[in-house]
C-alpha cells in the first residue's frame, strides 16, 4: 500500500463524500433499513447517523483500515450493535445465509474490484424479503458524457482509490439476482462524469 493510500487518500474520501448533497441522499434512503443490516463499504461510517431506531444490528465491510477507524469512532454511543468486518465485499462474509433484513450500499459498488461477486454474497446473506438500498454514481446514458467517463477512468482510479466512473450500476444489481423495486436517476452537482447517480431499492428476484 502506498503512502497516498494510507494517508491521504481515506481523509480525502471522507471530506468528499460529507457534502450537502451526499447527506441528502442519505437522509432520504438510509432510514429505509430495518434489523439485521449489512453495509458493504461502510468506508468512514458516514451512514451511521441516519439508521432509525427500527436497526438492530449493523455489519460494516470495508478493506481499509484507516476508514474503519474512523467508522469506530462515529459508531461511539449508537443505539445498535455494530461489528465492523476489514475484509473485500467481493469474497466470503462469515455471517449465514438468510440473515440480513437490508444491505446497505453507497458510493462504493464503483471501488469494489469485483462488484458482481459482492452482490451475489450479499444476495446470499439476504432474507428472501429482505430488500437493498443502494446509491451509486455510474455509467451516465448520455453517450458524450460517457465517453469521457471511459477516457478518465483508467487515471480516475489511481487518483480515487480504485473509484470507476463507468459501471452500469442497474445492469450490475439486477445480473446478481435482484429485481430494482424503486429506482431514481440523475446528475446531482458536480462533473458530470462523476456524478451520475443511481439511487433506489431493490429485493430478490
Amino acid at each position: 500500500m502506498s503512502l497516498y493510500s494510507k494517508y491521504f487518500l481515506p481523509y480525502l474520501l471522507d471530506l468528499t463524500l460529507r457534502n450537502r448533497e451526499a447527506a441528502r441522499l442519505r437522509r432520504k434512503w438510509i432510514p429505509k433499513a430495518r434489523g439485521q443490516v449489512l453495509e458493504i463499504g461502510i468506508g468512514s461510517g458516514l451512514n451511521l447517523p441516519f439508521y432509525s431506531s427500527q436497526v438492530e444490528r449493523v455489519w460494516g465491510v470495508d478493506p481499509s483500515r484507516e476508514l474503519l477507524k474512523m467508522a469506530r469512532r462515529r459508531a461511539n454511543e449508537l443505539p445498535f450493535e455494530i461489528e465492523f468486518l476489514e475484509q473485500s465485499a467481493d469474497a466470503a462474509l462469515p455471517i449465514d445465509s438468510a440473515t440480513v433484513d437490508t444491505v446497505v450500499v453507497t458510493w462504493s459498488l464503483c471501488t469494489i474490484g469485483n462488484p458482481l461477486p459482492a452482490l451475489e454474497e450479499a444476495r446470499r446473506v439476504m432474507k428472501p424479503r429482505g430488500q437493498l438500498v443502494f446509491i451509486e454514481h455510474g455509467r451516465s446514458p448520455d453517450a458524450p458524457v460517457a465517453a469521457w467517463q471511459d477516457r478518465l477512468t483508467p487515471v480516475w482510479k489511481l487518483l480515487a482509490g480504485g473509484c470507476t466512473l463507468n459501471r452500469p450500476m442497474v445492469e450490475l444489481v439486477t445480473t446478481a439476482g435482484f429485481a430494482v423495486s424503486e429506482l431514481t436517476t440523475g446528475y446531482i452537482p458536480g462533473p458530470r462524469p462523476m456524478t451520475y447517480t443511481y439511487e433506489g431499492s431493490a429485493r430478490i428476484a
